[in-house]
Order: C-alpha cells, then sequence, then structure tokens
C-alpha cells in the first residue's frame, strides 16, 4: 500500500512537470506569447530544470531541446523507479533495459503530448462558446489553430458550427488508442 501511495504520489508530481516542460516546448514551437498568466508560470515553474540544461543542450532549428529532453529524462527516471518499486528484475534482458525504459517515456511522452492538446482543444472551444473574448482565449486559439486547419479545410463550417474540435479530438482518441497498444507490446521486454 505504502508503494502505491508512493507511486501516485511520484507519479502526479513527474506528470505535472512533463506537462508543463510539453506546454513550454509546444509554446515555443508554434512561436506562441508567453506574455499572459498560463505562460509566465509554465516559465517560472520551469526555469529550475531547463535553465541548466540550456548551457548542455542547444535549440535546433528554433526548437526548444532543453525542455523536450528535461520531459524525457524526468519521465524516465519515474519510469526507473516505478518499475524498481514494482519489483521488475529487467530479468535476462538487463542489457536492453534502459533503452526500452527510454522507448516507453518517448512513447509516454507524446501520450501526454496527445492529452495536451485535447485539453487544449477543449479549453479553445469551450472558450469561443462561453466567453470568446477571455485573456487567455488567444492563446489556446493560437495554440489549437495549426491542429484543426486541417481539418477545417475537408469540413467546413456546417450553420456557422466549426466540427473541426470534434474531429481532431476523434482522431487524437485512435491516435492514443495506437500508443497504448504500443506500450503494452514494450513492457514485457523489462519484465
Amino acid at each position: 500500500m505504502l508503494t502505491n501511495l508512493l507511486l501516485l504520489i511520484l507519479e502526479a508530481v513527474s506528470g505535472f512537470f512533463v506537462i508543463l516542460l510539453l506546454m513550454r516546448f509546444t509554446m515555443q514551437w508554434l512561436r506562441v506569447s508567453f506574455r499572459n498568466q498560463l505562460g509566465r508560470f509554465v516559465v517560472a515553474v520551469t526555469d529550475w530544470i531547463v535553465q541548466p540544461a540550456r548551457r548542455l543542450i542547444p535549440g535546433v532549428f528554433g526548437l526548444d531541446l532543453p525542455s523536450l529532453l528535461a520531459a524525457l529524462l524526468l519521465h524516465s527516471a519515474y519510469l526507473t523507479i516505478a518499475f524498481w518499486l514494482k519489483h521488475f528484475s529487467f530479468g535476462a534482458h538487463a542489457g536492453i533495459a534502459i533503452p526500452v525504459i527510454l522507448a516507453i517515456a518517448l512513447l509516454e511522452l507524446v501520450r501526454f503530448s496527445a492529452y495536451l492538446l485535447f485539453g487544449i482543444v477543449i479549453v479553445s472551444a469551450v472558450l469561443s462558446w462561453v466567453n470568446p473574448h477571455a485573456p487567455l482565449a488567444p492563446l489556446f486559439n493560437s495554440l489549437s489553430r495549426p491542429f484543426l486547419r486541417p481539418f477545417q479545410r475537408l469540413v467546413p463550417p456546417i450553420a456557422n458550427v466549426d466540427l473541426s474540435p470534434l474531429m481532431l479530438l476523434l482522431v487524437l482518441q485512435v491516435f492514443l488508442m495506437l500508443l497504448a497498444w504500443l506500450r503494452v507490446l514494450l513492457v514485457p521486454f523489462i519484465a
């Protein structure tokens, strides 16, 4: 029971930081301004890990690689501790345990990114209906627009209702199912 409690706390804390690091990466990748409440919060909470990482890892093509690699390493550390606490012996596959954990962590980062996009699209859609002039509405619109644009080209608005968020959410659900299937395939390598 204490192991499960410890894992719950570790998962919550590492997941919080991983999501914020991915948000920081996404905001810089899409060139969204950090001059808003959420942007300032993300920078303030993640600077402790991103600033030292920037001294070692440069950005490439305008991508914030230090944030992305910090998220990968943080989640890999969590997975290693979680597997250790669950008494995975790593068995005869001890030599491939680290690459498999990194592969699982990378899949999980893609999963976290899909959930982050899921949340961004939902918040953007709700804000567009409820309060399109909210202070954070432009931020969520800027974050969701590049992902919604291909679906908006396929399905035009029907009676001024944009169905592209529903289509994107459906595609994300299918994508998340595929990621879960891939993760199930990787776990036996370290069991």
